[in-house]
């Protein structure tokens, strides 16, 4: 019993330790700075003991910072669900529709995806979220769209407080003079008028509070409709893109193929229900799914399948020619590079020269691939991958044949 409770308690230990990352630390700064200056604000401006109206108000600000850090936190903490370690599917036969995980040491499940950041398969993967310093998916999904929708309706209402405690500010500042050492910050119709004190430090606060929040609402209610749009569709970020790959590949081989997404069950009702229900818990257990009529339980991992031995043959081989440190935005590579370096959390590759990379994609002054190692292979026998500057490498043509750019190959 002893040991459980030690387990317990270094699990809980280890799941606090998510908030020493700079996204907890930036979202929680927002969600408190705009509270605190709301709330505060809000009893300049519209006292909540003197009307129902000031009360309604008060109380509708205080519950959207609870909602808000409720749904934060179960994001957070509950987690997306991890496919058990060592896992398999009770038919043996079935391993052959499955992608093997070398990190956990088994199979992944429909619809689960190793995460690098969490080092474990997810359960339902959607992305991993710095926000929250972990993975969107199975368990949390409900509770993460719900964070996405709560902060701009509460940031809406809390601009609002701060347009109109600044608007009084300066409405009293202009009627009674520039050098009132005390401002009424009382709307006309509150009798008798009290004298409460804002100065120019309380304004430029304020203003600071609004611009986080009109930024906020900005930026997560984007992502709220881009999740929204997904799930309607029973799908995830991460399925929406291996569809648009499925179809792509279909055209571009000309196999004849129609794919149908297995999941989507026609309904957007029945589809948000698969997310969002009564019971506070997503529908199914993360490892079988209802499927559209029709459809396999192994037609997307089917899919995924053919899109790996299509990524190999379509990958090219390069030598590096420049060392890389790996540095995020590398100034000795290039001002271009230096401007356009990726914006993914996804890591950079360091780079020797001489060693060989298997380039999977690419944009104009970067590349995305693998290392390739000769002999053995690392000593640790994990996957060595990353984004690396385009111009720290050439087209390996053959170990005989001489190496190529691609600026050489196209003046030929």
């Amino acid at each position: 019993m002893a040991a459980l409770d030690s387990l317990v308690s270094f699990e809980n230990l280890r799941e606090l330790r998510r908030l020493c990352h700079w996204g907890p630390i930036i979202a929680l700064g927002v969600i408190i700075i705009c509270s605190i200056v709301a709330v505060l604000d809000s009893i300049l401006w519209y006292w909540p003991l003197e009307t129902p109206g000031g009360s309604l108000n008060f109380l509708t600000l205080i519950n959207w910072t609870v909602m808000i850090l409720y749904n934060y936190f179960n994001a957070m903490f509950i987690g997306p669900g991890f496919v058990p370690l060592g896992w398999k599917p009770e038919r043996a036969q079935d391993c052959n529709f499955l992608q093997y995980c070398k990190v956990c040491e088994g199979f992944k499940a429909p619809r689960s995806h190793h995460c690098r950041k969490c080092n474990r398969c997810v359960m339902k993967m959607d992305h991993h979220c710095p926000w929250i310093n972990n993975c969107c998916g199975h368990r949390n999904h409900s509770s993460f769209t719900l964070f996405l929708l709560l902060a701009p309706l509460g940031c809406i209402h809390a601009s609002y407080i701060f347009i109109m405690t600044m608007y009084t500010q300066l409405y009293n500042r202009i009627s009674f003079g520039w050098n009132s050492v005390k401002i009424d910050m009382s709307v006309s119709w509150r009798e008798p008028a009290p004298i409460i004190p804002f100065g120019i430090s309380a304004f430029a606060v304020t203003l600071f509070a609004l611009g986080l929040a009109l930024g906020t609402t900005i930026a997560v209610g984007m992502l709220f409709c881009i999740q929204m749009k997904v799930i309607l569709r029973n799908k995830t970020s991460i399925e929406a893109w291996i569809e648009e790959k499925a179809k792509d590949r279909i055209q571009y081989y000309q196999t004849g193929e129609t794919f149908f997404f297995p999941y989507d069950l026609g309904s957007r009702w029945l589809n948000f229900r698969q997310v969002f229900n009564w019971s506070g818990s997503p529908a199914g257990d993360g490892i079988e799914w209802t499927l559209r009529e029709g459809c396999r339980p192994y037609d997307l991992t089917v899919e995924q399948l053919k899109q790996k031995a299509d990524k190999r043959v379509r990958s090219v081989q390069y030598r590096a020619v420049e060392d890389y440190s790996g540095a995020c935005c590398p100034i000795t590579k290039g001002i271009r590079a230096f401007f356009t370096t990726p914006c993914t959390e996804e890591p950079r590759m360091k780079l020797k020269k001489g060693e060989l990379v298997l380039a999977t994609r690419g944009l104009k002054h970067w590349m995305y691939g693998d290392k390739i190692f000769e002999g053995d292979g690392p000593s640790d026998g994990l996957r060595v991958r990353g984004w690396f500057p385009r111009r720290c490498v050439v087209k390996h043509v053959s170990d005989t044949g001489s190496d190529q750019s691609d600026d050489e190959k196209k003046t030929r």
